[in-house]
């Protein structure tokens, strides 16, 4: 009696497993989906010329692009499968979505010049989140290599924002927008390291200035969302570079 109840307890357990493998888990998989409609609405915005639209579903992509993968952490809900859709995510709101936002704000005006330099972009960060997931085994976790996608969105999306909110036309800054975007799409591609602040604890404990700091941050940026959102970016884009130029002084002290 007690063969059959374990045999069938077996059984039911199996069924059990089969069964989830062949689900997804909702909660965490919801803001992956989330991201990738932020990104789609950025493009349906910038195509009826609402650029200042594009640009804040681009930033609000990236507020759910950074909590998918808390929350499946916490909850322990890690799947390949969520991890591949994760990417999909990705290459909409962050790879797709800035180039196109940025095409039909002032790029366009620039020609065939224009589109290469949203194609250049696109094309880094598509390059960029193959590298990614095929590196994930190997890769130091300290350091991301290459400028992350939602980083590079982040100075495009601000760019455009930062002009649309100072009543400037976008074909007026169509060259520095090039430069930015073409300039973003290399950096992704690139060997250039940045930190990656993964090995920050969010669950313990602070001193309690660090709680104000936090505070006054985020009053500092709603002061003047789109120029403290450019100015943050672009210092964390630049930051890599230091790197290498520390690298290289001390390599050469250490010569000397």
């Amino acid at each position: 009696m007690n063969g059959q109840v374990e045999e069938q307890g077996g059984e039911t357990h199996a069924e059990d497993v089969r069964h989830r493998g062949r689900g997804i888990y909702l909660l965490p998989n919801l803001f992956t989906t989330a991201a990738l409609f932020s990104g789609f609405y950025a493009v349906l915005a910038a195509i009826n010329g609402q650029f200042e639209k594009g640009a804040v579903a681009i930033f609000i992509a990236m507020l759910f692009d950074g909590m998918d993968g808390r929350v499946a952490r916490l909850t322990h809900t890690q799947t390949a499968f969520g991890a591949e859709y994760d990417s999909l995510s990705d290459m909409v709101a962050f790879g797709l979505a800035p180039a196109l936002v940025a095409y039909e704000w002032a790029l366009h005006s620039l020609g065939k010049a224009g589109w290469l330099a949203a194609f250049v972009y696109t094309a880094g960060a598509a390059l960029r989140l193959a590298r990614f997931n095929s590196q994930l085994e190997v890769a130091d976790s300290n350091y991301f290599q290459g400028l992350p996608s939602p980083s590079a969105a982040a100075i495009v999306a601000a760019g455009i924002w930062l002009g649309v909110d100072n009543g400037i036309a976008g074909d007026k800054l169509a060259v520095l927008a090039g430069l930015i975007t073409g300039g973003c799409g290399l950096l992704m591609v690139s060997n250039v390291r940045y930190h990656s602040f993964k090995h920050i604890d969010f669950k313990g404990k602070v001193p309690f200035f660090v709680v104000v700091a936090i505070a006054l941050g985020f009053a500092i940026v709603l002061l003047q969302p789109p120029l403290i959102l450019f100015s943050l970016f672009t210092l964390y884009a630049l930051s890599g570079l230091v790197l290498i130029l520390r690298s290289a002084g001390k390599s050469v002290g250490s010569r000397e």
